[in-house]
């Protein structure tokens, strides 16, 4: 494979910083498709490009290089076989398999994919990019709960030769879950290590964008726990060490009816806007952190109403773009931390934007349609059909197009 530039799309939203921008990407032109690609199931998690490649994985549990130019199949390795709906306590995705967005190394030029297999057992999966061989399969349960009450939906991080997972539950919150970060090291056989939420059940690792890594640490946001009476580390967002140790933590004031109406941060992945934390979730606040110093219980810098937010945010300077079910809404962080609610879309929405070729990309989840926003004030500029897409589906922006993960495999899409 080759080296990895600042054109290539290695990981969630291009980078560990999940800002969600393609620096290289030509101004916008005429949008039409290009390819697409009927793989062998639901395509979730975000592709990947590198190079003349683009990586992609199904809920069949099967991972796919596909050519950039073409959409040809290049190479197709199946990994096992997922778990069908009727195997859950709950869950809405049939069958469950390869749900989180991969992540690739130009270290060892592997690519890392975390596929839930029959019976439940989640494998870290090791693939020679160039081959499509796999490499080494590796155990990477959650430390704590039933197994089969996990959903892996949060994308994978690579920190300093680790792979990170984050886990959450099944969509109906059933069962013995609990949010927690497993991490495994690239390559040989050490074995994982963990964090768990200290809750008796719950608080959930699921925001589609995994991990961001700011200030040295890995930030999570956690669902709500089943706690309403003692603070038990859910509804906040977490700073981690890469030894997955507990450096800091911020919750609402509000953490007890958030808890109790399902209304916690867990929904959106933090990012770092303006030189501070900007974290939003289920109740539609926003919220500022100091990353250094995150607050602990209602320690935040400032709070705004913003919208109801779930995936991951884009960003570009001060600028927030932040994921709400009506379409992106522009939010500016001043020097003091304060919040500026800006433009909103009022274009369907419900995807994760991601910013490039002087645009603000975002999916219509309900429509199936791509759209190219005005950054300053939310136009819509163009728009084109990508097809039936799912839950938080994020574009991938590349070599001049954008990939669309839909329920059927990828679209390409030329004038991006």
């Amino acid at each position: 494979m080759p080296s990895v530039t600042a054109a290539d799309w290695t990981t969630y939203h291009h980078d560990n910083s999940r800002a969600g921008v393609a620096p290289a990407l030509a101004p916008l032109g005429t949008l039409s498709q290009a390819w697409e690609a009927r793989l062998d199931g639901a395509v979730y998690g975000q592709p990947l490009a590198v190079g003349d490649r683009i990586f992609a994985a199904t809920e069949n549990d099967t991972v796919y290089a596909l050519s950039a130019d073409s959409g040809r199949v290049l190479w197709s390795t199946h990994v096992g076989t997922p778990v069908p709906r009727s195997k859950l306590p709950c869950g809405n995705i049939d069958p469950l398999g390869i749900t989180s967005t991969m992540v690739y190394d130009p270290a060892t030029g592997l690519l890392f994919a975390l596929a839930e297999i029959a019976g439940g057992e989640h494998v870290l999966v090791s693939i020679d990019a160039a081959t499509g061989e796999i490499r080494q399969r590796r155990n990477a349960d959650p430390p704590r709960g039933d197994r089969l009450a996990h959903q892996q939906r949060g994308a994978l991080n690579l920190v300093d030769g680790r792979v990170y997972i984050p886990y959450g539950g099944l969509a109906g919150d059933c069962a013995k879950y609990f949010g927690s970060v497993v991490a495994l090291p690239t390559t040989g056989d050490a074995g994982p290590i963990s964090y768990t939420v200290p809750t008796s059940r719950e608080a959930g690792i699921w925001a589609p964008g995994g991990g961001t890594l700011i200030g040295g640490s890995l930030m999570y946001a956690v669902g709500n726990g089943e706690s309403t009476t003692g603070y038990d580390g859910s509804d906040s967002v977490l700073a981690l060490s890469r030894d997955l140790k507990l450096v800091d933590r911020f919750a609402p004031a509000t953490w007890s009816e958030d808890n109790a109406s399902d209304a916690d941060l867990g929904s959106m992945t933090p990012v770092l806007v303006g030189g501070y934390v900007y974290a939003d979730g289920k109740r539609g606040v926003g919220y500022t952190l100091r990353p250094g110093r995150l607050g602990g219980i209602g320690g935040q810098v400032s709070q705004a109403t913003v919208c109801r937010a779930f995936g991951a945010p884009a960003v570009l300077g001060n600028t927030v773009y932040v994921p709400c079910p009506d379409g992106p809404h522009a939010v500016t962080v001043d020097p003091s931390g304060a919040i500026k609610v800006g433009w909103k879309s009022g274009e369907a929405g419900g995807g994760s934007p991601v910013i490039g070729g002087g645009a603000v990309w975002v999916v219509d989840v309900k429509a199936g349609v791509l759209s190219a926003l005005d950054p300053a004030t939310g136009a819509v500029r163009q728009r084109i059909q990508v097809g039936d897409v799912p839950h938080f589906a994020s574009p991938t922006l590349a070599g001049g197009r954008a990939y669309v993960p839909t329920m059927r495999g990828v679209v390409a899409v030329a004038g991006a």
